[in-house]
């Protein structure tokens, strides 16, 4: 249960970071900078839940031995740390959201 915060944090930053930096390429090409960020954060959620939970096949591999073990607290820890990423993905989403003036 240690991975829960550092792997919202990931998820968050990756949005947050790769949203920020990705807006200097809206003001190389001469488009609104805000614009681009928006759209950045919106198609960065599902890789900034990738990454923070470092990547899918371990993960898989691990549901995959719990379930011919029996162990249901791995399927509930795993879900926990997907929710976690989840939630940072979504809050720098909607950081992103707020700053660029909303939808």
């Amino acid at each position: 249960m240690s991975r829960i915060i550092p792997v919202f944090f990931i998820a968050l930053g990756v949005v947050l970071g790769g949203s920020f930096t990705g807006s200097l390429g809206g003001v190389l090409t001469h488009q609104s900078p805000l614009k681009v960020m928006s759209d950045i954060a919106e198609d960065l959620k599902l890789y900034a839940i990738i990454s923070a939970i470092g990547g899918t096949f371990t993960n898989l591999r691990l549901l995959e031995g719990v379930f011919f073990h029996g162990e249901i607290m791995i399927i509930i820890q795993q879900f926990c740390i997907f929710m976690s990423a989840y939630m940072g993905a979504q809050l720098g989403y909607w950081l992103i959201t707020v700053l660029c003036g909303g939808k």
